[in-house]
């Protein structure tokens, strides 16, 4: 392996230990040496990773970041290619111009949002425990999630991107830091579409007085910038701002691609067109619900009810919808992990949100299917019963629970 691929991963290490001693949590010699065995192993099973290609590679990133190499870097924004959003692409284009590998420069991309997506998990834990051995689980839980390796320094796949930005965007709600917040959402937003899974939750911090009218306008200011580069590079303004809606059709037709989904329990039907559009309409219906539950409730939200109906989104929305791919429960897994330190009576969701993505990753990587599909969509919607269970029980209390719990 490239020795400058190693000085990338020892930094990406130090990163992970830095912000644990930001947060305070390495404040003892028993922590120290855990922090630092920890990260190590870490850093360790996603170096074994970073040889591997998969055919998402081979097809499409390594040929992007060619056309990107070939038409000049950063000028070549102004064309059209791949389908992903802008924002992504700009690293594609800065990895053009270096020598080293781009398949480990992809990779170890997603692994720097991995460290924040643990960072930011550790934030929000730190909302509901002192304990630093309780934040450190979920700092690292988020760090060895199999899905979150395998996403990333296996498959060279970067939804801990979005999902990252979209966690810190919450932990910076809760934290009363709502401009901050917008943005980072935006910013998640405009790496991938699937942050719309998590992004309705937000509505519920709006019920709760977490954020404010106001603070919503710098959501499209921050989007904005964000393509910018690519419309000053010669890319149509319009399109670029509109680029989700022409993508759509590269999701594909089919109702189901190796995802645990409903259409993983209901996969024969006749008539595919009329399956999707009913599919549409019951997530949205679903989301309505579950908002309304949220805005009726809005006097006894507390920041694990809204922890709890963020978990609810991620995994509910993208189960009812059709044309769902393997890797698009990440969030899902991520968020039910973190609840997971945040509501005890809630981790089995956790190991359930999990199984059912692991069965679409096997799926892909290995080319066969471990168990069918539809043992996947069973467990996610165990664990919607299960956290609507802890939701119902934690809007029993009067008021919101503002202390903390060691």
């Amino acid at each position: 392996m490239d020795y400058r691929v190693i000085i990338l991963l020892v930094l990406e290490a130090a990163l992970s230990l830095f912000l644990l001693w930001r947060a305070g949590v390495m404040d003892s010699v028993p922590r120290i040496a855990v922090c630092a065995a920890l990260t190590l192993l870490a850093f360790w099973l996603r170096a074994a990773a970073l040889d591997y290609e998969t055919l998402d590679y081979q097809n499409f990133l390594a040929h992007w970041v060619e056309y990107f190499r070939t038409g000049g870097g950063f000028r070549a924004l102004g064309g059209s290619i791949g389908n992903y959003n802008i924002p992504y692409l700009y690293f594609l284009a800065l990895f053009s111009y270096s020598s080293i590998r781009d398949l480990y420069l992809i990779k170890l991309l997603s692994t720097l949002f991995d460290v924040l997506l643990a960072w930011g998990g550790l934030r929000i834990c730190a909302r509901f425990s002192e304990n630093p051995w309780r934040r450190l689980g979920c700092f690292f839980a988020l760090l060895f999630m199999p899905t979150a390796i395998l996403n990333g320094a296996l498959w060279g796949q970067c939804d801990s991107i979005y999902t990252a930005l979209a966690v810190l965007a919450l932990a910076l709600a809760l934290e009363d830091k709502p401009m901050r917040s917008m943005i980072c959402l935006a910013l998640s937003f405009g790496f991938k579409l699937q942050a719309v899974f998590i992004m309705p939750v937000f509505a519920v911090l709006l019920f709760n007085g977490k954020l404010r009218w106001r603070h919503l306008i710098v959501f499209p200011l921050t989007y904005v910038l964000l393509v910018l580069p690519a419309v000053i590079a010669g890319r149509p303004f319009i399109e670029t701002l509109t680029l989700y809606f022409s993508q759509t059709g590269s999701i594909g037709s089919g109702l189901n691609y190796n995802s645990s989904s409903i259409f993983a329990i209901f996969w024969h039907v006749q008539d595919e067109e009329a399956a999707a559009g009913f599919a549409i309409i019951a997530a949205f219906v679903y989301m309505i619900l579950v908002l309304a539950l949220a805005f009726r409730c809005r006097k006894r939200l507390s920041d694990r009810s809204v922890l709890l109906f963020a978990v609810l989104l991620a995994i509910g929305i993208p189960f009812l919808l059709p044309h769902m791919h393997d890797r698009y429960f990440f969030a899902a897994d991520a968020m039910s992990l973190i609840l997971a330190f945040a509501c005890f009576p809630a981790a089995a969701a956790a190991l359930l949100t999990q199984f059912a993505s692991l069965l679409g990753y096997h799926a892909y990587l290995k080319m066969r299917f471990f168990l069918p599909m539809r043992y996947g969509a069973w467990a996610l919607i165990a664990a919607l019963a299960l956290c609507f269970g802890c939701l119902l029980y934690e809007l029993r209390s009067p008021a919101p629970d503002k202390t903390l719990n060691s």
